[in-house]
């Protein structure tokens, strides 16, 4: 019969076969699992500290571009106001230009609704306003309704306005002017008035 030994130590010259208990097992080393773990952890954090470089970077990219994209936004509203001004000179001449503006009567509580301009009998405008334009005009602003050529020498202009007072009722008004056009630009003001002796006054500029 065939004698099978386990868990025996090694044999010193003399010795004897000594056997160790089965539940009596070297202890594992946990040295290299921990250096694994600390290594790994290690990356993590270098991975975690690019990223969040990179994430910053990224970001001052991101507001380098905004600043180009609104100077190039400034640069081309500039050049179109300069084009409008050369597209102007070009179709309304100095010798020939008139442009009217129209304003509201300071504190005047009209509701504005529409202006109609002719001259000499042809209409050249006719415009409706929005909430926010009437706003505009109560707060003092001027809107430039009209620019084109006439000729030197004597106009008729005639003005319809359409609204509400502050009571809300209907507003309409029809007046008839004359001005004089030289040779320099023309410019004329409208001012609107719901109440008062006068509901548009026209003066030149």
């Amino acid at each position: 019969m065939k004698i099978r030994i386990t868990n025996t130590r090694a044999i010193e010259p003399g010795g004897r076969f000594t056997h160790l208990p089965s539940d009596s097992r070297p202890p594992v080393r946990c040295e290299p699992i921990l250096a694994t773990r600390a290594f790994v952890f290690a990356l993590l954090l270098c991975l975690g500290s690019v990223l969040g470089w990179a994430q910053q970077n990224d970001q001052q990219q991101m507001r380098g571009l905004d600043e180009q994209v609104q100077e190039i936004k400034s640069d081309v509203l500039s050049i179109a106001a300069e084009l409008n001004q050369l597209e102007e000179k070009l179709l309304y001449p100095s010798g020939t230009q008139v442009a009217i503006f129209v304003a509201l009567a300071k504190g005047d509580q009209m509701r504005l609704d529409a202006v109609r301009l002719q001259i000499d009998g042809q209409l050249v405008a006719h415009y409706i306003y929005s909430f926010k334009e009437l706003e505009a005009l109560r707060k003092g602003g001027v809107q430039r309704i009209y620019v084109g050529n006439v000729a030197t020498g004597d106009h008729k202009i005639e003005v319809v306005v359409d609204g509400k007072l502050e009571g809300g009722a209907d507003f309409s008004r029809t007046e008839r002017f004359t001005f004089r056009k030289e040779v320099k630009p023309k410019l004329v003001g409208l001012t609107l008035a719901g109440s008062g002796n006068t509901p548009i006054a026209l003066r030149e500029w």
